[in-house]
């Protein structure tokens, strides 16, 4: 019983000593964080999805607290009004930023990119893009397995039945960018969302040559350069035979994309242009009938 009580004894007295020793190195090394972290923290949304660039919420709190101004930094799923109130807290002004939106740069529908063979593995993009080119001829395009859409948080991407591809809800995307690091052949870009949401954009990413493009698919760019002389204002570059709109410098002419031989390129949220007025050809004027005249006049002269 003796053993017992000292055995305890001796347990309880060494749990002490090391609680006494934690607490003085915690003390000694602890580190002071300025209470706005978590002022700051509370206002944003918590989705740590690292649409911002940081690796999660309290990462960009801690940014936004050390930073003299809030420029370049941005929650892209709270907005601007989220950011308004980060600057409220911490004294600073909100820099607003233009939304943007996830854009999935791939036309290759079913007609357009016929299946050359059938995958029967595990159906993740990644997994397919490592083991061979896909479904179809194309070896840039969409794999449609939907490893974009389960990778938003907000339900924002899904893919159509009948074409194959991702689609864009564009009321419930933030920009995060999570869908754009999950896609294994980059065809998702976040571009700005434009005035009224409208916005150009090359629905291709394939580099191949003219031919060889048009081949895999008959949506392909095929980097004729014939929107980049129709355009304007220097906003259309081709390189790796492929055409790329800088939405920064696009004024949404949508020259280019009647310019386009293929229909690669795609006016977004435009309103259907008004119909071509139908050409009517001129009527010819009706010619007088000179011989009944000359023998109505023969007969009066016979009278």
């Amino acid at each position: 019983m003796k053993l017992i009580l000292i055995a305890l004894l001796v347990l309880g007295i060494t749990g002490l000593v090391a609680a006494v020793l934690l607490y003085l190195i915690a003390q000694q090394f602890k580190v002071e964080e300025d209470p706005r972290i978590d002022l700051v923290q509370e206002v944003l949304p918590g989705a740590n999805c690292g649409g911002c660039g940081f690796a999660g919420c309290r990462a960009l709190a801690e940014a936004c607290v050390k930073a003299d101004s809030l420029d370049g930094l941005m929650c892209p799923v709270g907005g601007a009004p989220v950011m308004e109130k980060v600057g409220e807290i911490l004294g600073m002004a909100a820099v607003a930023a233009e939304p943007k939106v996830a854009v999935v740069r791939c036309n290759g529908v079913c007609d357009a990119r016929p299946k050359t063979s059938t995958y029967d593995g595990v159906r993740t993009c990644q997994i397919m893009h490592n083991l061979y080119v896909g479904e179809t001829a194309c070896p840039f395009g969409c794999l449609g397995c939907g490893d974009c859409v389960a990778a938003c948080q907000f339900g924002a991407l899904s893919i159509d039945e009948k074409t194959g591809l991702p689609v864009v809800d564009e009321e419930k995307c933030t920009a995060c960018g999570k869908c754009v690091k999950a896609c294994p052949r980059n065809i998702i870009e976040l571009r700005k969302k434009g005035p009224k949401g409208r916005r150009m954009v090359v629905e291709c990413v394939n580099k191949d040559k003219g031919a060889v493009a048009r081949k895999a698919c008959l949506n392909a760019c095929i980097g004729c350069g014939k929107c980049q002389k129709e355009c304007a204002f220097d906003a259309i570059t081709i390189e790796n035979n492929l055409a790329y709109i800088d939405f920064n410098k696009c004024r949404l002419c949508r020259k280019c994309e009647a310019a386009c031989p293929t229909g690669a390129i795609h006016a977004i949220n435009f309103p259907p242009r008004p119909p071509k007025p139908a050409t009517t050809t001129p009527s010819t004027p009706s010619t007088p009938n000179t011989t009944n005249n000359n023998q109505s006049e023969k007969k009066e002269e016979q009278a």
